[in-house]
């Protein structure tokens, strides 16, 4: 887990933005956009966030779809709008880049290209990349090049999070027993929840574990063990995926156990996905963009946890925009870029997610075994 450091500049960061909002633009950053209708399109609102930080300015789009492209340069009032990206780089010379689709593959070619071109920030769609050989090259060009970039994993940007982890170091809810994190288990139950919606759960799950040094995975297809002919294709660009129900277990660097499971079609609005944090004397128990983020469950009742703590009003005022916004990721983006800092979800932590992600089709490729992570081969475990 992280240091007090952390904690102290996550709080700074949720008591700035609404300040920042207040005062008005100071330096210009130029943003360029880039987005791909029909192939992902503009993410949960990365493309539009821009029009509300303070000193932010979009100086050009790229979309390959001619009308989505024209739809964008209104909605962005953005001065220019381009085919591909590589053009944008060209002319607008942005110094940071928003990667808005929520199809994965090609995310690492725009990544790098925007960093060849010169940006010095980047704001990326989850999930991050296909593969740990292009987050490995992602991280190098970013350490190489002095590049900032943020995965919109944007609830680890929660300012009750961090109370949260304070509060479990502290022993106010005993001890950490196991974490477990849950999928959506909707119609992409299995494979693919694990990529879209799980990698949601294990970025914050593991502000409690650290990170994860082993993975052992149960997949199913049709409620029958998978085999390598149920390896399909999966849907955003992910790459290839496999079963409809997944079921995993990491070792961590704490010793705390770490669960992950989806199973296709269990789906119940009323749980949500997210993470539980399984303590001795409660459970935190983490809903994924639903606000309040956290409630403590513990004898028979809910209570919610607040940046100020147990029960306590949240004084983060307007938090939904703060957060489901993106306004709090854009602006640590920022900071991050002037202090020459990693942002609080920054490219190492999405490597992280996909450590965790890739796992489990290491496992299955491994016949169920348990493998060792960080993992030693680092193209796709099902290629």
């Amino acid at each position: 887990m992280r240091s007090p450091i952390h904690r102290r500049r996550f709080l700074a960061l949720a008591a700035a933005v609404p300040a920042a909002l207040r005062a008005g633009a100071g330096s210009v950053v130029t943003v360029g956009v880039v987005g791909h209708t029909g192939r992902g399109n503009y993410g949960h609102g990365l493309d539009t966030v821009w029009l509300k930080v303070p000193g932010a300015r979009i100086v050009g789009v790229s979309d390959p779809d001619v009308a989505g492209r024209k739809a964008a340069e209104a909605r962005l009032q953005a001065p220019e709008s381009f085919a591909d990206h590589l053009a944008m780089l060209r002319r607008t010379r942005p110094q940071v880049v928003a990667v808005c689709p929520r199809h994965i593959d090609l995310h690492a070619e725009v990544i790098l290209a925007a960093i060849e071109a010169g940006v010095k920030g980047l704001y990326v769609e989850k999930p991050f990349v296909r593969t740990l050989a292009e987050a490995d090259a992602v991280v190098s060009a970013c350490k190489a090049g002095g590049v900032r970039l943020a995965v919109a994993h944007r609830n680890r940007y929660h300012p009750a999070l961090e109370t949260a982890v304070k509060l479990v170091a502290a022993g106010e809810f005993g001890a950490v027993r196991e974490v477990r994190v849950r999928g959506k288990q909707d119609q992409r139950g299995g494979g693919l929840d694990l990529w879209v919606l799980g990698g949601h759960g294990f970025n914050l799950a593991t502000r409690f574990t650290g990170a994860p040094v082993s993975c052992r995975a149960t997949v199913l297809q049709d409620g029958r063990p998978a085999v390598r002919a149920d390896v399909r294709e999966g849907d955003e660009g992910v790459g290839s995926i496999v079963g409809d129900e997944i079921h995993a277990a990491y070792e961590t660097r704490s010793g705390i156990p770490l669960f992950f499971d989806s199973k296709k079609g269990l789906w119940d609005k009323k749980e949500g996905f997210g993470v539980k944090v399984i303590c001795e004397k409660a459970t935190l128990d983490l809903r994924v963009d639903e606000e309040p983020l956290i409630h403590v469950v513990r004898d028979g009742g809910r209570t919610p946890l607040t940046s100020a703590g147990v029960g306590l009003p949240e004084p983060v005022k307007d938090i939904r925009s703060l957060v489901a916004g993106h306004l709090a990721v854009a602006t640590d983006l920022l900071d991050a870029m002037r202090q020459g800092r990693e942002p609080l979800c920054g490219a190492e932590a999405g490597r992280e997610t996909i450590e965790l992600i890739t796992g489990v089709f290491a496992s299955f490729a491994a016949g169920g075994a348990k493998v060792e992570l960080p993992l030693r081969r680092r193209e796709h475990p099902l290629a």
